[in-house]
C-alpha cells in the first residue's frame, strides 16, 4: 500500500540546494518552471519544465537549480511489496524522467495534493490516499508509454479509437488486427504493451463502465442492460461485472454508487 510522507511545492528558492543523501523513501518530481540539476547515482541529470521525475528508495542523490530559480513539486512516499507486484517503475528500482503529455491536468492533481496535505479539511485522509494512488498510477502509465515506440501508440490508439466507437458490438481479434495490416498475436501483445490490458479486456472495461452508468442513471432492468452490452449470456454478464466491480450487478444498482472513473479513458 502507497503510503505518503510529505508534499513540498518549491517557489523559486534562492540557492536551492539539496545535500547528497541515500533516499529512504520514493521521489516523484514534478517541474513547473525553470531548471535543477540533480547527481543521481553519480549521474547528473536535468530537470525542466513539464517533466516527471521518478526517483526510486535507495537512489543517491544531490540537487541544485540550475540557471536560476525553478518551482517544482516533490512528493515524498513509501510502497509495499503488493505495489511493487503490480508496478514496474518499482520492480526496476530505476531513476526515471519523461516529457509528460498531460502536464496541465498532473499540475492541477499535484496542487491539489498540496492543498490537502497542506489544510485540515474534512475527509482529508481519505482524498490524500487517492490523489497519491491516481498520481503514482498515471506516473507509472505515462513511463511505461514513453518506453514504447511511436508507432505503436498510433496503432493502439487506432484500435482504442474503435472500440469505443463499436464496444456494443461483437468484436473480434483478427477484425482488430485487419484494421493496422498486423497480425493478431502481434496485435494482442502491442495493446497489452500500450494499454496495459488485452483489447478483449479493453472492450469488457468499456462495456462495465456504461454498465455502471445505466445501472446509477437508467430504469432498464439488469438483463435490459446486459442485452443493451452485448451480453446475451445473462450469467455471463453477472460474472463479468462482479470481476471487474467486486459487486453483482443487482448490489452495485442498489448502493447509490457513482459510476467509476476508469483510468484507461
Amino acid at each position: 500500500m502507497l503510503s505518503l510522507l510529505s508534499v513540498h511545492f518549491d517557489n523559486r528558492i534562492p540557492n536551492w540546494r539539496t545535500n547528497l543523501m541515500l533516499l529512504n523513501h520514493n521521489v516523484l518530481v514534478l517541474m513547473i518552471e525553470g531548471k535543477i540539476k540533480y547527481t543521481i547515482n553519480d549521474r547528473t541529470v536535468i530537470g525542466e519544465k513539464g517533466e516527471l521525475l521518478f526517483l526510486p528508495i535507495n537512489t543517491l542523490r544531490a540537487g541544485e537549480n540550475d540557471e536560476g530559480e525553478h518551482q517544482k513539486f516533490t512528493v515524498l512516499f513509501n510502497h509495499g511489496e503488493e505495489d511493487s507486484e503490480e508496478l514496474p517503475i518499482f520492480r526496476k528500482g530505476q531513476f526515471i524522467k519523461c516529457k509528460i503529455r498531460n502536464f496541465e491536468y498532473f499540475k492541477h492533481r499535484f496542487e491539489k495534493l498540496y492543498l490537502e496535505v497542506v489544510g485540515d479539511g474534512k475527509f482529508n485522509r481519505y482524498l490524500v490516499s487517492g490523489i497519491l494512488q491516481e498520481l503514482v498510477g498515471m506516473a507509472a502509465r505515462g513511463f511505461e508509454l514513453v518506453e514504447a515506440a511511436p508507432i505503436k501508440l498510433k496503432l493502439a490508439n487506432e484500435l482504442q479509437k474503435y472500440m469505443v466507437a463499436h464496444y456494443r458490438q461483437p468484436v473480434q481479434i483478427d477484425e482488430l488486427a485487419s484494421l493496422i495490416h498486423r497480425s493478431s498475436n502481434y496485435t494482442i501483445s502491442m495493446f497489452r504493451e500500450v494499454m496495459g490490458v488485452s483489447p478483449i479486456q479493453y472492450i469488457h472495461l468499456l462495456r462495465m463502465k456504461e454498465a455502471c452508468n445505466l445501472l446509477t442513471n437508467s430504469d432498464l432492468s439488469v438483463t435490459e442492460i446486459s442485452n443493451y452490452l452485448g451480453y446475451y449470456d445473462h450469467s455471463y454478464f453477472f460474472r463479468i461485472f462482479k470481476k471487474y466491480t467486486s459487486m453483482s450487478p443487482t448490489a452495485y444498482k442498489h448502493s447509490g454508487l457513482s459510476p467509476p472513473s476508469l483510468q484507461l479513458f
